[in-house]
C-alpha cells in the first residue's frame, strides 16, 4: 500500500498544516478551494471536481485504505482540480485560514450514536463554528445523512449556535435540490436499500 500511496504522491499535500492560507497554491490554475472532510474513496469529491473546473477541491480522509481508492479514482480520471490530505483533524482552523474556503461537504460523517461521545460528531455545534470561521462570507456547509438521530441533532446544533438553513430536507431525492446530484458511495447504498437521504445547508 506504502508503494501505491507514493506513486500517487502529485495528488497529496504533503504536511497539510504548513498549507494553511495558501492552500489556492496547491492547485495548477486559480479557483475558490472547497473541502470535503471526510472524503471516503471519493466518489463524490471526482464527480464535484469533473463538473466544475474552475473551482479547485480538497479532501481529506483519516483511513489510508480509504484514502487510497480516492486517490487511484482521480489518477484514473486524470483529475488536476483536487488534493488530498491524509489525517484525521481535530481543529479545522490548524489547517485554513479565516476566510480561506469557499464551502465545506460533510457527507455521511461517522454519527457516534452514544449521547457521551456527541462531542466527537462532526456536526456538533462548536465545530459548526469553526467551520464557519475558515468560509468565506458566502460560502456554506453542506450536510448528507440517512441517520435519523444525526440530522435531528444536527438542526438543533444548528439552531443552538445561530446559523441560517439555507436548504433543508429530509428527503433528498424526492426534492428540487441540486444537491442530489452528485451522490457518494454510500448514499447510493442507502437509496438502493430505500432509505431516505437527509440534506442541510447552511
Amino acid at each position: 500500500m506504502e508503494e501505491r500511496m507514493a506513486a500517487l504522491r502529485c495528488y497529496q499535500i504533503q504536511d497539510p498544516f504548513s498549507w494553511k492560507s495558501r492552500w489556492a497554491q496547491a492547485f495548477e490554475k486559480e479557483g475558490p478551494v472547497y473541502l470535503e472532510l471526510g472524503c471516503g474513496k471519493g466518489q463524490f469529491l471526482t464527480t464535484q471536481a469533473l463538473r466544475d473546473v474552475s473551482k479547485n477541491f480538497v479532501g481529506i480522509e483519516g483511513q489510508d485504505s480509504v484514502l487510497l481508492r480516492a486517490l487511484e479514482k482521480t489518477d484514473e480520471k486524470e483529475i488536476a482540480n483536487i488534493r488530498f490530505a491524509h489525517l484525521f483533524v481535530r481543529d479545522i482552523r490548524d489547517l485554513f485560514d479565516e476566510g480561506e474556503l469557499s464551502g465545506i461537504y460533510l457527507n455521511f460523517s461517522d454519527p457516534w450514536p452514544k449521547k457521551r461521545h456527541m462531542k466527537r460528531r462532526l456536526t456538533y455545534g462548536e465545530y459548526l463554528l469553526r467551520y464557519r470561521q475558515v468560509i468565506k462570507k458566502d460560502g456554506f456547509i453542506a450536510i448528507k445523512t440517512d441517520n435519523d438521530d444525526l440530522f435531528d441533532f444536527t438542526l438543533e446544533e444548528i439552531q443552538r449556535t445561530g446559523l441560517e438553513i439555507r436548504e433543508m430536507t429530509r428527503d433528498l431525492h424526492n426534492s428540487s435540490y441540486k444537491a442530489k446530484e452528485i451522490t457518494t458511495e454510500y448514499e447510493d447504498k442507502f437509496r438502493a436499500a430505500g432509505n431516505p437521504i437527509h440534506y442541510v445547508m447552511v
